[in-house]
């Protein structure tokens, strides 16, 4: 945490609390406690009904999954899935890229090792991408 020491700075600063609030852990009662129109946001977030997550769907094109038993779903759970499956494709992604990066390498020496050239000679640099395309 920030220490603050200089008068002229902490005479500009509140001391607020800051409260963090994870509707998904909370339970019903917990969430039927807020007096304000956030327990009704508390409680979209920790579950929707199929029918508005297809809505979400069609509007915001996010891709939230949910099973076709469920009647409600759990919209923090279906946007951590949806992050999880996002990294995952990231990830697959940057193997398949190494994979090709590697592949390429592999075809420069062996093009030059085949012509008996070494490599970075001018006279064979312009057959490689040939030899690649």
């Amino acid at each position: 945490m920030m220490e603050v020491t200089d008068p002229k700075v902490l005479s500009c600063m509140d001391d607020y609390h800051v409260r963090l609030i994870a509707p998904a852990l909370m339970t019903d009662g917990e969430i039927m406690k807020f007096q304000s129109s956030l327990r009704e946001v508390m409680l979209f977030i920790q579950r929707v009904e199929r029918r508005a997550v297809d809505v979400i769907n069609a509007i915001t094109g996010t891709g939230l999954k949910y099973e076709e038993s469920e009647v409600t779903v759990n919209v923090c759970k279906a946007i951590l899935d949806m992050r999880l499956e996002s990294e995952q494709i990231g990830e697959e992604r940057g193997e398949r890229i190494g994979e090709l990066k590697q592949a390429r390498e592999s075809a420069v020496r062996f093009a030059y090792k085949k012509a008996g050239t070494p490599r970075g000679s001018l006279l064979f640099s312009w057959m490689i991408p040939v030899i690649l395309s």
